[in-house]
């Protein structure tokens, strides 16, 4: 289940972390808390216009962290809210999953699909 806040932060502007580790090693990569989607079937949805190496980590290992906050949202103790995501991914170029993110962003080429595993408010 999607906390509440979480969907509230997602319509602010500010930016998500995606944390993968690979072969070699960890990678960081970031893309725009508007961009998120959530799927009917509860998946973070996240278009992928490059995110190569995130890809090619994803394959490896299917496990990611995700971070994402605004200082517009009240938090736990006053201006500013965040949550930590655990959870596996999955790209993928066809499908609903797909479809929904193509819709909106003509310029991607696949879809980072999440399925969490936990969703933590962190601030």
């Amino acid at each position: 289940m999607i906390p509440e806040k979480l969907l509230e932060i997602m319509k602010q502007d500010g930016i998500v972390a995606i944390a993968t580790l690979g072969e070699e090693g960890p990678h960081l990569v970031n893309t725009w808390n508007s961009y998120l989607r959530i799927s009917d079937a509860g998946r973070i949805l996240i278009p992928a216009g490059y995110m190569q190496r995130t890809e090619a980590n994803v394959a490896y290992n299917p496990q990611v962290l995700i971070t994402l906050g605004s200082s517009k949202v009240e938090g736990l103790h006053g201006p500013g809210a965040g949550f930590l995501i655990k959870g596996s991914a999955a790209f993928v170029s066809s499908g609903p999953d797909f479809d929904l993110l193509k819709a909106k962003f003509s310029w991607l080429r696949a879809t980072m699909a999440v399925t969490p595993e936990t969703i933590t408010q962190t601030w």
